[in-house]
């Protein structure tokens, strides 16, 4: 999670210094969808690895 998480925030950071995302509802929307993937993704795994 920590890895998807890191990866989410590099990549809107440099959307938003190269002025790729103006608008801040965007931006937070697409913070939250990238922060329930990475849950859903750790949880995936979790269950996968049985613990």
């Amino acid at each position: 999670m920590a890895l998807l998480s890191g990866t989410l925030f590099v990549v809107l950071g440099i959307l938003v210094v190269t002025r790729g995302i103006t608008d801040a509802l965007v931006l937070i929307g697409l913070t939250v969808v990238g922060l329930a993937f990475a849950g859903m993704v750790a949880i995936i795994a979790r269950a996968i690895r049985g613990k």
